[in-house]
């Protein structure tokens, strides 16, 4: 009989998870820049809390959820060129980038735009897999 659960085991978790700790440490310093870059410049202060301010805040959360899916499908892409990406390692880095995501927010690391929710969770799998059309049909 067979085991469903071995394709799950066969995963490579550790790039997986490596690929979701870059993309989380390169939005982190994007967004710390962000922050800093709004406290100097009164233009970007201004933009800022036009664009996080009801309603356009939810389209901005999930604006920056899809771009970090996507950002962890281009840097899978581009360090681990050798892996063979399919729905299955797509489905696990969905995963891997909401664990950090989670465990980062346990950290007492300050942030605002970087915290785990339901939409960032949807934003993550429609940036993964709008970024990873290609590898959708694989085996």
């Amino acid at each position: 009989m067979n085991n469903p659960l071995r394709r799950l085991r066969q995963l490579p978790w550790v790039p997986l998870f490596l690929i979701a700790l870059l993309t989380l440490f390169w939005a982190s310093v994007l967004e710390l820049l962000l922050v800093v870059s709004s406290r100097y410049v009164p233009l970007i202060n201004a933009a800022l809390r036009m664009l996080f301010s009801p309603p356009l805040n939810i389209i901005m959360q999930l604006a920056i959820a899809i771009g970090l899916g996507a950002l962890a499908v281009i840097f899978l892409e581009i360090i681990y060129p050798q892996l063979v990406i399919d729905s299955g390692i797509l489905w696990a880095l969905v995963l891997c980038l909401f664990l950090i995501l989670l465990a980062r927010s346990i950290l007492p690391i300050p942030t605002e735009l970087l915290e785990p929710s339901y939409t960032m969770l949807i934003g993550n799998l429609v940036g993964i897999f709008l970024k990873g059309k290609p590898y959708w049909r694989r085996f």
